[in-house]
C-alpha cells in the first residue's frame, strides 16, 4: 500500500500549499469569493431605467412633441433636456449629462403628410451597449403604437373590427422564456461563474506548479516529490485541487445566485453529475497547461486576458451559428466551452442530464485526454528523478547484499 501512502503524502502537501501560499490565496480564495459578489452586485438591476436622453425637435410640431412625450414615458428613457440644435446636445453627451439623442428632422410631419416615411434619427453613446440597447426598445415600440394610430387614421369608413383587423392581421404575443425581464445579470451571470472557476483553478495551478519549476532549476525539490511516480503525483494533486473547488464550486453555484435571486430552475443532482466532470476537466485541463509554466508570474500574463474571448467563443455572448469553424474548434479545447452551455441549460432552462448530454460526454472526453496529457507533463518532468532515485536504491540494496555475501 505504498502506493496510497504516496498519494496521501501529496494530496496532503499540495493542500497545505494551497492554503499557505499568498499568491495561489487569491486565486483559489479571494477571487471566487468576491468577484461573483462583485459582477452580480453590479448587474442585479437586470436592466437599465431612466436612460438620460436629449431630443433635438425640429418639426416642433403635435406630432413630433406626442413621439418624444410617449417615449419619455416608457420606464427605460428619461429626457432631461430639449436642445436647441444638435451642437448643443452633442455637448450635453460629451458631459456625461445625457447617454443618447432622439432627433426629429423638420421634414418629420411633411413626409407624413405626403405618405411617405418619416424619419426619427436615434444617437448613443457606445460607451455601454445597455444605454443604446434600452432607448432604441423604447423609440421602437412608441413608433410601432403610433404607426397604428396613423393607419387607423387613414382608413375612411371603416368599422372598429375592420381598423382592429388592419392594424393586427395577425396577433402575437411577446413571451421571453427563461429570461422575462430580458435582464443582463440572468443572461451573463451564470456563463460567468462557469469560467471563473476554469480561469482561477488554471492561474493556481499555474502559480503552484512555476514555484515547483523555480525551485528544480536551483537543484531544489519538494520533498513530498521525491521518490514518487507521475501517477501518484497526478491523483494526488488532483485530489487536493478537487477538494478545495468542491467548497469554492458550492459557494459559486449555490450561495452566490441565492443572494441575488438569480434563475435557477435546474434540479440540483442533474447540477451535481455536470459539474462534478467538469472540475475534473478543468484540474487536469490546468495540470497539463501547467507544463508550459516557467516562474509563477507567466500564467498571469498569459490568462488574465482571454476570459473575455473564452466567453466570445462559447456560443453563449455571441451566437453559435455565427463563429467561425475553426474558432469553434479552438473552443472544444477549453472545458469552459462545454461547462457553460451546458450549466446554462439547466440552471436557466430546467434541463435534465439527457438534453445536455453532447456537452457531457465533451467534459468526460477532456477529462481522459487532458489526465492522459498531464501524466505525459509529470513524467516529462518528474521521470528523471524517481528514475535516478531507484538507481540509488539498486545500488545501496546491492552493495548491502555484497556485505551479506
Amino acid at each position: 500500500m505504498k502506493w496510497l501512502h504516496n498519494i496521501l503524502e501529496v494530496f496532503r502537501e499540495e493542500l497545505h500549499n494551497s492554503i499557505f501560499d499568498e499568491g495561489v490565496i487569491v486565486f483559489f480564495f479571494i477571487v471566487p469569493l468576491l468577484y461573483p459578489l462583485l459582477y452580480a452586485y453590479l448587474y442585479s438591476n437586470e436592466t437599465v431605467r431612466e436612460v438620460a436622453t436629449v431630443a433635438v425637435d425640429n418639426a416642433n410640431s403635435t406630432t413630433s412633441r406626442e413621439f418624444l412625450r410617449k417615449v419619455d414615458a416608457t420606464p427605460d428613457v428619461n429626457i432631461v433636456g430639449h436642445c436647441a440644435d444638435m451642437q448643443e446636445a452633442v455637448n450635453l453627451i460629451h458631459k456625461h449629462k445625457a447617454y443618447c439623442l432622439i432627433y426629429v428632422p423638420s421634414e418629420f410631419d411633411y413626409a407624413l403628410m405626403s405618405g411617405q416615411q418619416a424619419i426619427v434619427e436615434l444617437y448613443s453613446d457606445m460607451g455601454s451597449m445597455l444605454y443604446y440597447k434600452a432607448v432604441l426598445a423604447s423609440c421602437t415600440e412608441v413608433s410601432l403604437a403610433m404607426n397604428k394610430d396613423i393607419k387607423t387614421q387613414r382608413l375612411v369608413g371603416a368599422t372598429n373590427k375592420q381598423a382592429s383587423t388592419f392594424n393586427h392581421p395577425i396577433e402575437y404575443e411577446y413571451v421571453p422564456m427563461f429570461n422575462t425581464q430580458s435582464g443582463f445579470a440572468t443572461f451573463l451571470i451564470p456563463a460567468v461563474l462557469v469560467l471563473l472557476i476554469q480561469q482561477t483553478m488554471v492561474l493556481g495551478v499555474g502559480m503552484m506548479a512555476g514555484e515547483e519549476r523555480e525551485k528544480k532549476r536551483r537543484g531544489i525539490l519538494e520533498p513530498h516529490v521525491l521518490g514518487k511516480r507521475p501517477m501518484e503525483m497526478l491523483i494526488g494533486k488532483g485530489a487536493a485541487y478537487l477538494a478545495i473547488y468542491l467548497v469554492v464550486a458550492a459557494y459559486v453555484f449555490c450561495v452566490v445566485p441565492r443572494l441575488f435571486n438569480l434563475i435557477q430552475i435546474g434540479q440540483w443532482q442533474d447540477m451535481v453529475a455536470f459539474l462534478f466532470p467538469y472540475l475534473l476537466a478543468c484540474i487536469f485541463f490546468s495540470l497539463t497547461i501547467s507544463g508550459i509554466a516557467h516562474n509563477r508570474e507567466v500564467f498571469i500574463i498569459m490568462f488574465v486576458f482571454v476570459s473575455v474571448p473564452l466567453l466570445f467563443i462559447s456560443g453563449i455572448s455571441w451566437p453559435a451559428c455565427s463563429i467561425p469553424h475553426f474558432w469553434k474548434v479552438v473552443s472544444w479545447l477549453f472545458p469552459s466551452t462545454f461547462g457553460i452551455n451546458g450549466f446554462v441549460k439547466i440552471n436557466n432552462t430546467g434541463a435534465v442530464l439527457r438534453d445536455v448530454r453532447p456537452e457531457l460526454i465533451g467534459l468526460w472526453i477532456q477529462t481522459t485526454f487532458y489526465a492522459f496529457t498531464a501524466w505525459l507533463v509529470y513524467y516529462r518532468s518528474y521521470g528523471k528523478h524517481l528514475r535516478d532515485s531507484i538507481e540509488v536504491a539498486e545500488e545501496k540494496l546491492q552493495a548491502r547484499w555484497a556485505e551479506y555475501l
